[in-house]
C-alpha cells in the first residue's frame, strides 16, 4: 500500500517516506491557503496539485498526489495558515494500515490486541488515533486497510488479520456473539441528547444486570437519581456516563477517559468499578470456557497513576497528532508505561521521542532553601501569612449550605503549594479568597462573611487561571496571536518566555487558529500560557491538566515549575487531582478535610511527605515510586506492600527502590502473554 507525499532523498540515503497532511478546515473555498494552492495548480498543470470541485454537498477542495515534485511541495509548505503539512515518517514505520480517513488525511496503523479476563489500557496522546482505535474495535467503524478506491470486504479483512487474536475477536464481533458498552468522551452533544431526562430514569432504563441500586451507591449517585441530567457538573455526569456503560450486559467494555473531572478519592472508586467488570460472568470448567464467557475491557485513560492501577496490560500509540498514529504491541502494564514515558520501544527498536519524561524531584529545591540562600523569592514577599477565618456560603435556591474554616498559615517566595482535597470541599472557593475575587464571583444568593482582605493577595499582584475558562475564551473573535498580543503584550516577544513556556506548550503552532475553534486540549494549554504571561508575585492555577494527554501533563507540569520557581522565583497554588501530576507541582501541600458540601477545613500547608500521608490516608491508598523515571504507582489494595506501608504509616514513598514484587509482576505478566498465543 503506497504512503502519502513519498518524496526522494540523495540517493545515497535511500528513499525517505514522508506523508503529506493538508487540514480543509484551514483551506476552504476563499480562504488564504486554497487561493495559494490554486494558483499553484495552475502553474504546475495540475498534476501534483489539483482542485477537486464540489460535489455531494461538500465544497471544492485541494489534493495533492502521491509522488508529488518536490517544488510542488515546496511550495505547499509555503502555504499560509499552516494549512499543509509535510510529515517525516520514521524508515522502521510498517505499512500495515488499519484506517485511512481520506486523501492527505490521518491514517492509523495496527490495531490494540484485547484479551478476555483482562483489562487492556490505551496510552497516548491526543489525536494520535485512540478514539479510531475505539471505533474498529467496537464495530462502529470498517477498517478500510488504507485502501480508499476499494475499500476491502470483511472476508478480505479477516483473511489480513489471520492467525492473530484480532481474527478471533473480528469473527465473534460479526457473528453477534459480542455486545459493546461504550463510555464515551463527555462532550456539549452528550448532555443534549439526554437533556429533560432523570439520571435514575436512564440508568434504570439501561440496567440490564440488576445491579443498578448498588452502582448508584458505590458511584456517589443515589442522591442525584431525581435530577436532570443537564443540571449535573462535570464529575456528576461523569459518574453517571460510567453508571450507564457498567450497568449494561455485554463482552466488550470501553471506556474513554473516565477519570475526566473526578477527584481523588472517586478516581479510585472507578477503577474499583471497571476492574470488578473483568470477573467471568458464569463458573467455567477449563480454561477454554473461561475465556469464551470472560469479558474484554478496554481503557483509554490519561492519569498514569489510574492507568497503572486499572491495567493489566498496555498498548502505547506514537506518532504525528493529526496526521498518523502507530499502536505498538501489547506489553506489561509497567514496561509498558516507561517505555511510553521513555519514548522508546524496545521490542520494536523504535525511538519516537528525543527527550525521556522523569518525575524526580530534587530535595534542594524546596522552598526553605531558596529563602535560607537569599533567593529573589525572599527578597520578593518574604514570609506571607493569612489569618484564621470561617466562611459560610448559603444558597437560597438550592436551600444548602456550606461552612469552610480557613486555619493561619503561610507560605515563602519560591515554592510551589499543592492543595488536595476532594471535590466539594472548597478548593477553589479558598483559590477564590486569596485571589481577592471571591466578591465578584460570588452569586447573589451565596452569603459570606465580610472583610476578606486580610486573606487577599491581589495586592502583591495574581494571576489566575480559572477552573472554567473555557466560556470566557470562546468569546474572544479573533485568532491565538491577536489574543496573546492583547493580554500579555511585551512578554510575547520575550526570547526566554517564548522558549520556556510557548515553544513547550506549542503555542506556537495554534497562533493563527480562531480562539472560539480551539479544542479543549488547547484552550486548556492557551489559559495556563497567558497566566504564566501576566506579571504577578503569586500565581493560582484551578487544575491545569484537564483536557490535557499524559505527555501534555508532565511537560506542563514542569513549564510551570520551571517559568515561575525556577526562572522568577514566585510563589504558585495548584489545584491538582492527577496525583502524578500533584506530586510534581507541589513542594509543600495544603491538605482539605471534613465532610464535602457540608463542613471542611483548609489546614496549613505542610511538608511534601507529611502533607502526601495525611491526604492518601484519607483516601485509603498506599503510593510507592518506580525505580525507573520515579512516577508515583498505586500499590494493589491488601497486597504486601500496602500493608506494609500502612502498617508504617508510609502511604507515599518518595525514594525509588527497585521492588522485586514489580519484577515479578513483569515476569508474570510475560509468562501469561506468551501462554495467551502469539499477538
Amino acid at each position: 500500500m503506497p504512503t502519502k507525499g513519498l518524496a526522494r532523498k540523495a540517493e545515497d540515503d535511500g528513499p525517505q517516506k514522508r506523508m503529506l497532511i493538508i487540514d480543509h478546515e484551514r483551506c476552504k473555498p476563499g480562504m488564504e491557503a486554497f487561493d495559494f494552492l490554486k494558483r499553484y495548480a495552475r502553474s504546475c498543470g495540475g498534476e501534483c496539485i489539483t482542485v477537486v470541485p464540489p460535489a455531494d454537498g461538500k465544497p471544492a477542495q485541494i489534493k495533492m498526489l502521491e509522488d508529488s515534485c518536490m517544488a510542488c511541495l515546496t511550495r505547499a509548505k509555503k502555504a499560509p495558515g499552516d494549512a499543509v503539512r509535510i510529515v517525516n515518517l520514521p524508515s522502521a514505520l510498517k505499512t500495515n494500515v488499519t484506517h485511512l480517513y481520506g486523501a492527505n488525511s490521518f491514517k492509523l496503523h495496527g490495531l490494540p490486541t484485547p484479551r478476555p479476563g483482562s483489562v487492556l489500557g490505551l496510552l497516548g496522546a491526543n489525536g494520535i488515533g485512540k478514539s479510531t482505535a475505539l471505533k474498529v474495535l467496537a464495530g462502529r467503524l470498517k477498517p478500510n486497510l488504507g485502501q480508499l478506491t476499494s475499500p476491502p470486504d470483511w472476508h478480505a479483512i479477516m483473511q489480513y488479520y489471520r492467525g492473530s487474536d484480532l481474527q478471533n475477536y473480528f469473527l465473534r464481533l460479526l457473528q453477534d456473539e459480542l455486545r459493546v458498552a461504550t463510555k464515551v468522551q463527555l462532550d456539549t452533544d452528550f448532555v443534549k441528547l439526554l437533556a429533560g431526562r432523570s439520571v435514575g430514569d436512564l440508568i434504570k432504563q439501561r440496567d440490564q444486570r440488576d445491579a443498578f441500586e448498588r452502582t448508584a451507591e458505590v458511584l456517589e449517585l443515589t442522591h442525584l437519581l431525581d435530577r436532570e441530567v443537564q443540571t449535573l457538573s462535570g464529575g456528576e455526569l461523569q459518574r453517571f456516563a460510567i453508571a450507564c456503560t457498567v450497568v449494561r450486559d455485554a463482552e466488550v467494555y470501553m471506556f474513554d477517559e473516565p477519570s475526566s473531572f473526578l477527584d481523588c478519592r472517586q478516581r479510585m472508586t472507578v477503577t474499583e468499578v471497571i476492574r470488578e467488570l473483568v470477573q467471568s460472568p458464569t463458573e467455567a470448567e477449563n480454561d477454554a470456557d473461561r475465556n469464551s464467557h470472560a469479558r474484554y475491557v478496554i481503557v483509554v485513560e490519561h492519569d498514569l497513576a489510574v492507568l497503572d492501577a486499572v491495567s493489566d496490560y498496555v498498548c502505547c500509540l506514537y506518532g504525528e497528532p493529526g496526521a498518523y498514529g502507530v499502536i505498538t504491541s501489547i506489553a506489561s502494564t509497567r514496561n509498558g508505561i516507561n517505555n511510553f514515558l521513555a519514548g522508546y520501544i524496545p521490542a520494536e527498536n523504535m525511538r519516537f521521542r528525543a527527550e525521556a519524561l522523569s518525575f524526580h524531584i530534587s530535595g534542594a529545591e524546596t522552598a526553605d532553601q531558596v529563602a535560607s540562600e537569599g533567593g529573589i523569592g525572599k527578597t520578593l514577599c518574604g514570609e506571607v501569612k493569612w489569618p484564621s477565618k470561617t466562611l459560610t456560603l448559603e444558597s437560597k435556591s438550592k436551600g444548602s449550605k456550606f461552612v469552610l474554616h480557613v486555619v493561619a498559615g503561610s507560605f515563602l517566595g519560591g515554592e510551589m503549594i499543592g492543595m488536595l482535597g476532594e471535590n466539594g470541599c472548597g478548593k477553589t472557593t479558598f483559590m477564590e479568597l486569596l485571589a481577592g475575587r471571591f466578591e465578584k464571583t460570588r452569586k447573589d444568593d451565596l452569603k459570606g462573611d465580610a472583610d476578606d482582605t486580610q486573606h487577599s493577595l491581589a495586592g502583591m499582584g495574581v494571576s489566575y487561571k480559572w477552573q472554567h475558562y473555557a466560556p470566557r475564551l470562546r468569546k474572544f473573535e479573533g485568532t491565538v496571536q491577536e489574543i496573546l498580543h492583547k493580554t500579555l503584550q511585551e512578554i510575547c516577544v520575550d526570547r526566554l518566555f517564548r522558549l520556556l513556556v510557548l515553544k513547550p506548550l506549542a503555542i506556537e503552532s495554534l497562533e493563527q487558529l480562531k480562539v472560539k475553534d480551539l479544542s479543549g486540549g488547547e484552550l486548556q494549554r492557551l489559559a495556563i500560557t497567558i497566566c504564566l504571561g501576566t506579571p504577578a508575585t503569586i500565581y493560582l492555577l484551578d487544575e491545569p491538566s484537564a483536557g490535557l494527554d499524559c505527555e501534555q501533563r508532565v511537560i506542563a507540569s514542569k513549564v510551570i515549575r520551571r517559568w515561575v520557581v525556577s526562572h522568577m522565583r514566585k510563589t504558585a497554588f495548584v489545584i491538582e487531582h492527577d496525583f502524578v501530576m500533584a506530586s510534581a507541582c507541589s513542594d509543600r501541600c495544603l491538605v482539605y478535610s471534613g465532610s464535602p458540601g457540608v463542613e471542611c477545613y483548609a489546614n496549613p500547608p505542610v511538608g511534601l511527605v507529611e502533607g502526601f500521608n495525611t491526604f492518601l490516608k484519607q483516601l485509603d491508598v498506599t503510593f510507592r515510586r518506580d525505580p525507573v523515571n520515579f512516577r508515583p504507582r498505586i500499590n494493589k489494595k491488601e497486597s504486601t506492600k500496602d500493608r506494609l506501608q500502612k502498617a508504617a504509616g508510609q502511604y507515599f514513598i518518595f525514594d525509588a527502590e527497585d521492588d522485586p514484587a514489580d519484577r515479578k509482576e513483569d515476569e508474570e505478566n510475560s509468562r501469561a502473554g506468551k501462554k495467551k498465543g502469539k499477538q
